[in-house]
């Protein structure tokens, strides 16, 4: 075998590798799993909690907004507290400093909405935020300024409203993770498409 074949050979194993690892970050995908959220009871609980690393979690049955996204891709193979953790690591002068920490902090830093913004921002993942709802599509992250300096988050998911006829949103805002047709409830201040996974790039 000569070493074009071989490069050949190669590239093509690499392109198939990468469509298998990021198989489970379709849309469709980030939907359901979201959805599958929503069978589990928890009750709204934003305390500090020491937990593990990498792969840790607040304990079953509690948890706030940002742990609804966590959960959701970490159902699909990728851990946001690691991810997150490691680029604050990287590029701390570029999250926000709101709660005057001076290094990062792997217990909750993943579990802040504006970190969770900042991080999606940083892999290439914002879109533009409109008031048409066609733009708004399942697998979706959306984020809210609900008034107050108090931020919120959630996912788009494949179910739509028999009153809007828009998409629903999973998401934790109080009463548990539920769904609901929310997307225009509060003030958008971000919107995101993360579908690569990139612990396989």
């Amino acid at each position: 075998m000569n070493k074009l074949n071989t490069l050949l050979i190669l590239y093509i194993l690499s392109a198939v590798n990468t469509i298998f690892s990021q198989e489970s970050f379709s849309s469709e995908n980030i939907s359901n799993a979201a959805i599958e959220l929503t069978k589990d009871e928890v009750i709204y609980d934003g305390s500090y909690y020491s937990i593990p690393y990498p792969n840790g979690d607040v304990p079953d049955g509690i948890g706030v907004c940002t742990d609804v996204i966590v959960r959701t891709y970490r159902s699909l193979g990728l851990d946001l507290q690691k991810e997150i953790h490691e680029d604050m690591n990287n590029n701390f002068d570029l999250y926000p400093k709101i709660w005057g920490l001076k290094k990062p902090d792997k217990n909750i830093d993943h579990r802040r909405v504006p970190n969770q913004m900042t991080y999606f921002e940083r892999q290439g993942a914002s879109l533009t935020i409109t008031n048409d709802s066609k733009n708004y599509l399942p697998g979706d992250i959306v984020a809210w300024d609900l008034g107050g300096g108090t931020t919120h988050i959630g996912v788009v998911v494949n179910k739509k409203s028999s009153n809007s006829d828009n998409y629903m949103i999973v998401h934790n805002i109080g009463a548990g993770q539920n769904i609901d047709d929310c997307l225009f409830n509060f003030e958008i201040i971000g919107h995101y498409r993360f579908l690569r996974n990139i612990n396989y790039n």
